[in-house]
């Protein structure tokens, strides 16, 4: 902006030689009449315009403008830069600089809407002198003669109201205006500022509505047509009338001729060209609906609603686009799969998360998003079954009490609780009796993981849980080592993560990084891992739920590669979950329904939710080289 500044009040001598010089430009724009000249010349005597000047004293200092930021539409990304979505409220807005919109607009622009904007001082006295006569006449406010720095006072600081007391003010407000800054600066803050129809302010996002171009890039006959829709976005629109824009676009072009800033084949070539025009970027919604609003929530926690839908913010998300789909897809395809075997289940949730960076990879939330909006990734905190032991499993190592082969007594047992005595069952109802925990875990028993819980501590348990970044709530309550408690897919894959990870831990996220429109970092997600696990422990516990693929109650998860995991099943068979990794990639599989009915007799997370998990980590790991995880003999023991 111009370093330019002027006396945030004039005086009333100051503002009365203005509005004379004013009057006078009104008189001799009405053809130097006596009853205009004898009209004016009687206000200013009778000091009606000093008075006027005086009551205007306060309007405000358009110094302010030099720290103006207009309300500006969000973006939001994938990890390789293609757009998902953007979000706006009332002004869908990206500013853009005066240097990167078209000279072919800019002309456009000042040849309609104020052919002087470059001699003028902020008014037109001839124009306005004209337009006072007519409206003199009627006796009301019917006719304009605005410049460019006049419209674009009435939109920052005025009400639309046409009024006398209004219009005067405008000038005066215009005059300061041009005092302060520079032709160039009035005209990036003016074309960044109006509307151009449909939800659209400024010019970026009119040219990519209408054009899908950039502002810089827009050809003589596209920037006529966007000149000739601002007195009338709506009437112009090519989406409505698309003769009325033709017309409109001819008006534009024939001043331009007029004025001698275009040849007349120039006008000819420019009126006979076809207008490739979009469908509305405004009415578009995002292209992965289940990422960019959990994203949105993300942001409006941090940031509140205003500054996410006005601030311009620019959003990389963890997700890329086509890995995305294809888990999406897999998701279908699982759910179509396991339906035919009779499963009565409606959902299914999937959620995969890097465990080198936490980024999150996939997120899909539901089988069909056009019947569902609800995001089970991470809205659903659903009970994990024994996907939950082995965070009981890692606290046990991590004591260093206990190794693999510490044996355990799988034996009826009850324990005392405020409602009476809880007995826990083992799937099938049967008793192993003496067992390794290793035998323990491979084979899922209940009894067991509630004896060993019980023995390192809940509360310990829990504080593991919180440690991985499980921030549901959590109580110590005697069934906890079985899942009766809910967490969300989205916890459970982040968690499982930092065992994949052998014990190094970023907090998991869908965001990257956020920046404002001048690319001013507001937000750094880019991982800082830190060792929050025993090594030893965790490459223990890795070791076991390998075996859980290779010879437990996740045989159906095996992927022909090393990858440990573990299942899940609740009582009376109502959420299924299979939750596993590779170095690579940690993925969280739940299956079940909303209303928490029950799948049917006989469903198991190893049977119907690894089957979702092999198929997708297949597709998902296909150019990912076979990677092994570290031996626990590496790492010293507690």
């Amino acid at each position: 902006m111009s370093s330019k500044t002027i006396e945030q009040k004039q005086s009333p001598k100051q503002q009365s030689h203005f509005l004379s010089s004013f009057a006078i430009g009104v008189a001799k724009a009405t053809g130097g009449t006596i009853l205009g000249i004898t009209m004016i010349t009687s206000s200013i005597v009778a000091g009606g315009l000093v008075g006027l000047a005086i009551s205007f004293r306060n309007l405000p200092d358009v110094r302010v403008l030099k720290n103006y930021v207009p309300s500006e539409t969000s973006y939001i990304y994938d990890i390789k830069g293609r757009l998902l979505t953007s979000l706006h409220g009332e002004a869908n807005r990206e500013i853009t600089p005066l240097k990167q919109i078209s000279p072919e607009l800019k002309r456009a622009v000042i040849a309609i809407e104020d052919s002087n904007f470059y001699q003028h001082k902020g008014i037109n006295p001839y124009s306005i002198g004209r337009a006072a006569w007519v409206n003199w006449q009627k006796g009301s406010v019917s006719e304009g003669a605005s410049t460019l720095t006049m419209q674009l006072v009435k939109n920052l600081f005025l009400t639309k109201e046409r009024v006398f007391s209004r219009k005067l003010a405008e000038v005066i407000i215009a005059f300061r205006v041009e005092q302060v800054f520079s032709k160039d600066d009035i005209l990036y803050m003016y074309l960044n500022n109006i509307y151009w129809g449909h939800n659209n302010y400024g010019v970026q996002t009119a040219a990519e509505t209408y054009f899908n171009k950039r502002a810089s890039e827009l050809n003589l006959a596209e920037s006529a047509m966007m000149a000739g829709l601002i007195q009338a976005p709506q009437q112009y629109s090519p989406f409505i009338n698309y003769t009325a824009t033709k017309r409109r676009q001819a008006v534009v072009l024939r001043r331009m001729r007029n004025l001698g800033w275009i040849t007349p084949a120039e006008e000819a070539a420019a009126r006979k060209e076809p207008l490739l025009v979009n469908k509305p970027t405004a009415w578009r919604t995002s292209k992965l609906p289940s990422v960019t609003e959990a994203v949105t929530a993300e942001l409006k926690e941090k940031f509140g609603e205003e500054k996410v839908l006005q601030g311009g913010m620019r959003v990389q998300t963890t997700i890329d686009y086509y890995f995305q789909k294809m888990a999406e897809e897999e998701v279908k395809k699982g759910h179509r799969r396991i339906r035919s075997w009779g499963v009565r289940a409606e959902q299914v949730a999937l959620v995969a998360v890097d465990p080198r960076t936490h980024f999150v990879k996939a997120l899909v939330g539901g089988v069909d998003r056009d019947k569902s909006q609800f995001n089970r990734a991470t809205q659903a905190r659903r009970q994990p079954g024994s996907s939950f032991k082995p965070f009981v499993y890692y606290t046990a190592f991590a004591s260093g009490k206990y190794t693999p082969s510490t044996t355990i007594e799988d034996s009826p047992v009850k324990y005392r609780v405020p409602s009476g005595y809880y007995r826990p069952k083992n799937y099938g109802g049967k008793f192993a009796g003496e067992m390794s925990l290793r035998t323990a875990l491979l084979q899922s028993r209940n009894i067991p993981a509630v004896k060993l819980g019980k023995a390192v501590g809940l509360d310990k348990v829990i504080a593991v849980c919180r440690r991985l970044g499980i921030k549901s709530p959590l109580q110590p309550v005697i069934s906890l080592p079985l899942g009766s408690i809910g967490v969300t897919p989205l916890e459970m894959a982040g968690a499982y993560a930092t065992f994949a990870n052998n014990g190094w831990h970023s907090e998991t996220t869908i965001i990257i990084q956020v920046t404002d429109s001048k690319g001013n970092i507001l937000l750094d997600n880019r991982p800082q891992p830190k060792l929050i696990l025993d090594r030893w422990s965790t490459a223990t516990l890795t070791s076991l739920m390998k075996g859980v693929i290779a010879e437990g109650t996740g045989k159906n998860a095996d992927i022909g590669r090393p990858a440990a995991g573990k299942t899940g099943t609740t009582s009376s068979e109502r959420d299924v979950w299979f939750v596993g990794y590779v170095p690579q990639l940690a993925t969280a599989v739940w299956v079940g329904n909303d209303n928490y009915k029950t799948l049917g007799k006989g469903v198991t997370g190893g049977s119907h939710a690894a089957p979702i998990w092999r198929s997708f980590m297949l597709k998902a790991l296909e150019k990912e080289p076979v990677r092994y995880f570290p031996a626990a003999s590496q790492f010293p023991r507690p």
